[in-house]
């Protein structure tokens, strides 16, 4: 939480709160840093690690957002890849993040918050804007998608668990823990929020020995630098 505190006191001091700034939420430093080499010291947007989960980045985003003047928000980080959809060191772009596991478990299996009536676990992404990062990856020559991305708070670790989730949300792409916590926060403050993920491993059996981190990172380093192309165009 100190850490967290820091960011926000280092955006304040050059802060201008008539701005339309973009506030760029990572769950850990390293993605954090991954993005801020890629924006190279843009002062249009402010970058802050919230933490991991749904719950955690939800509190951090809406902190941040309750202490400046922002025009959208941006989850961004590192995610499972779903097989044959988006290969590691790929990108996707989420058309729109959804909460997988929100809802309740049953005998004839699971149940979305959306069927039981409780709310929803589904926030759409902007449509055209989702599209131009896309498309303005892809032009820089990076393996980018438009797709749903769906966020859990336990990681899917075995091929069953794999296909049940790709079954649950079909054209699912990659899965993350905090895109629908960063979109839920900029929901509740009126604003639209976008979620980009750079594939470290597949969706499936965990084998930390075949992932690609430092492959990931480098690739949300070179799609930070696309960013502000799209968004101050």
């Amino acid at each position: 939480m100190y850490q967290l505190q820091q960011q926000f006191n280092e955006a304040g001091s050059s802060a201008n709160p008539a701005s339309s700034r973009i506030l760029i939420v990572t769950a850990v430093e390293a993605e954090r840093e991954a993005v801020m080499g890629g924006l190279g010291g843009d002062e249009r947007f402010v970058v802050i690690a919230g933490g991991v989960g749904p719950a955690a980045v939800a509190a951090g985003t809406a902190r941040a957002l309750a202490g400046g003047a922002y025009s959208r928000v941006v989850s961004a980080g590192i995610a499972g890849g779903f097989a044959g959809l988006a290969d590691i060191g790929s990108l996707v772009v989420a058309s729109r993040m959804v909460a997988a596991d929100l809802g309740s478990d049953s005998p004839e299996g699971f149940i979305s918050v959306d069927e039981l009536g409780f709310g929803s676990s589904v926030i759409p992404a902007e449509d055209e804007v989702s599209a131009a990062l896309a498309g303005a990856l892809q032009g820089a020559g990076l393996a980018a998608r438009l797709a749903p991305i769906v966020t859990v708070s336990t990681t899917t670790g075995t091929l069953a668990g794999a296909r049940a989730l790709a079954a649950r949300v079909p054209g699912a792409a990659a899965e993350g823990m905090e895109g629908f916590g960063v979109a839920e926060a900029a929901r509740q403050f009126g604003l639209p929020a976008l979620e980009l993920r750079a594939i470290s491993n597949a969706v499936g059996p965990r084998d930390r020995g075949a992932w690609k981190i430092g492959d990931a990172l480098s690739a949300l380093r070179r799609a930070s630098s696309i960013l502000p192309e799209v968004f101050f165009a």
